[in-house]
């Protein structure tokens, strides 16, 4: 139960995160191509790749489902975890796309959009939908029914297939993003800066307007000296 309540703290966290995904589950297609139909049609392959390049390429650090499911930790990871991680991205291929994306999230800051939510929550839908109206006809045993519901489970297994690739693309785009793969980000230099002294009466010049003439004094008469020249009586001295 303490477990299940840390999730669940940790998934209302995520909303507020302040980075968003380099690119939408809507443009990754655009993002990637090639990328993209490879997650299509080897999903598991992909899922591996990304997991282990998530982890630094350092699988000391794998744990069963980047440690979001109570399995995590108790399945030997730390004795063999390339056979552990092929067996998860086959048995378990959807927990681990959702989690690989959990560990990009936390690591990153990045929260999930209103768009990306909706994709994820039209397909955690349909595939309901499609099981209920598989268990539906089942038990009457309507033929029309039962091919509508097999129309409806093949609809939402596209749907699971196509949303997945297009996460393992949003997830491999943003790590070429960490990787520096898109060239340095460009920024501001900030401008030169000067020391003013104490016997300056104005700032010194920093490209706004003109330099005061004189040398630095305003014209008119020279200042007065704050103290007397050297052998004249201070004021109010009796010699």
């Amino acid at each position: 139960m303490a477990a299940s309540q840390a999730q669940l703290d940790k998934m209302q966290l995520r909303q507020n995160y302040r980075n968003v995904w380099h690119t939408d589950l809507m443009s990754t297609i655009a993002a990637d191509t090639p990328y993209c139909c490879f997650s299509l049609f080897c999903g598991p392959c992909v899922s591996y790749l990304l997991r282990k390049r998530a982890l630094y390429n350092d699988m000391s650090r794998y744990t069963c489902c980047a440690g979001y499911m109570p399995c995590s930790g108790k399945c030997g990871e730390s004795k063999c975890p390339e056979l552990c991680l092929c067996t998860e991205v086959f048995l378990c291929f959807g927990n681990s796309v959702a989690s690989t994306r959990f560990l990009l999230q936390d690591e990153f800051n990045i929260q999930t959009t209103q768009c990306d939510n909706c994709i994820i929550g039209f397909m955690f839908c349909l595939q309901q939908l499609a099981c209920i109206c598989s268990i539906v006809a089942c038990l009457v045993g309507n033929e029309e029914l039962s091919d509508a519901s097999q129309a409806l489970n093949c609809l939402a297994d596209m749907v699971y297939c196509t949303v997945c690739a297009c996460m393992q693309t949003q997830h491999k785009v943003e790590m070429d993003k960490r990787d520096g793969k898109f060239g340095p980000q460009p920024m501001a230099v900030p401008p030169a800066q000067q020391m003013s002294r104490f016997d300056q009466p104005y700032p010194p010049n920093v490209g706004h307007g003109q330099p005061p003439p004189y040398g630095g004094y305003p014209p008119g008469p020279p200042p007065p000296a704050a103290y007397p020249p050297p052998g004249y009586p201070a004021p109010g001295y009796q010699r």
